[in-house]
């Protein structure tokens, strides 16, 4: 299925093995990882096209599905489970009502998707009209072609996903290795900083961005650094935190972003990630918030950014108290579309 701007197997969890190792090699032989085309497998060659969702009924009251995420390495024979992936999961709502984990209802279907990886619930609303699942629609998002019907995502309660806090050491603003950044976690663990910080504008091409060797190598201390400080140890085989560039906007935008995934730059930018940034536009001291041209809230303390990144825009909006300052609610319209479904053969060693 293609969720948002990624693509990848979408399995149910009673159809791979219990064992975490033996799972990963699983996936490991069917993406075909370890070579930089994935050719014996189904992987696209490029982190968004090697992720994978796992997808089972919830055995939580407060929820109808739970979702793994994997992100399998394109070059190296290795899954990460740590972060979730917010375009993955615009396929979740759909996948489950398809597999009938979820009973579909008439226009819509809404259901509470339990994410494995951090712990934290999204609300998805599908389009499902007369009980069945539809992908046309006139919604069209930045790195995809054409259109599609809308998914609606609400991250609930998304602080703290991997480390248990919104500024995991602390600080909305600290110097690390000589640059200004803020760590910063909700619906993804990050590190936010300036683009000036690195010598960058900020509006740099991916493909000029991952070419800077000297710039990537840089990025990826500081990353791994910054990963200790937040508790996540030795992060060096891990995708998060992920490094999240940030520049001011033009006009219309409410900041411009490079999203690193993290050893290349995303030609969008993953809606966690998005999720992340917005949150960080409305939290003050941050690099973000220094940086961004926000708009007024309403009475509710709702309020739409719109994230600028090399494919375009991408509007999310933020649901924060008022007199807390505290986020409740993040809201993003993805969309999804089911490819193909079938078998995909794994080598004779990892059955």
């Amino acid at each position: 299925m293609r969720g948002g701007t990624s693509r990848g197997p979408f399995f149910l969890a009673s159809d791979l093995p219990a064992d975490r190792a033996e799972r990963d090699r699983l996936l490991i032989s069917a993406m075909g990882s370890g070579h930089p085309l994935q050719i014996d497998g189904i992987g696209g060659g490029n982190p968004l096209t090697s992720k994978v969702a796992i997808v089972g009924p919830s055995a939580r009251a407060d929820a109808d599905v739970d979702y793994l995420f994997a992100q399998v390495n394109v070059e190296r024979a290795l899954v990460d489970t740590a972060p979730n992936c917010g375009n993955m999961l615009a396929a979740v709502g759909p996948f489950a009502i398809e597999q009938g984990l979820v009973q579909a209802t008439d226009p819509v279907t809404r259901l509470t998707i339990y994410n494995v990886n951090t712990g934290k619930r999204i609300e998805a609303t599908v389009q499902t009209p007369g009980g069945v699942v539809t992908y046309e629609g006139d919604t069209a998002i930045a790195g995809v072609p054409g259109t599609a019907a809308p998914v609606k995502m609400a991250f609930l309660d998304a602080a703290g996903s991997k480390t248990g806090k919104l500024l995991p050491s602390g600080a909305a603003l600290e110097r690390i290795e000589g640059v200004e950044v803020t760590l910063f976690d909700m619906a993804v663990a990050a590190v936010l900083a300036d683009a000036a910080s690195f010598g960058k504008t900020g509006h740099e091409t991916p493909a000029e961005l991952d070419a800077d060797r000297a710039f990537m190598e840089r990025l990826d201390r500081l990353r791994r650094d910054c990963g200790q400080r937040m508790g996540l140890g030795d992060v060096t085989q891990m995708v998060i935190p992920k490094p999240i560039l940030l520049a001011a906007p033009s006009p219309g935008a409410s900041i411009t972003a490079r999203y690193f995934m993290p050893h290349s730059c995303h030609t969008a930018v993953a809606i966690t990630g998005a999720v992340c940034i917005a949150s960080a536009c409305c939290t003050p001291g941050t690099v973000a918030h220094r940086l961004a041209r926000l708009p007024e809230p309403d009475a509710q303390g709702r309020r739409v950014l719109i994230i600028e990144h090399p494919s375009g825009r991408t509007p999310i909006e933020i649901e924060q108290d008022p007199e807390t300052g505290r986020i409740g609610r993040a809201m993003v319209i993805r969309t999804a579309r089911r490819l193909f479904d079938g078998t995909v053969h794994v080598r004779d060693h990892v059955a």
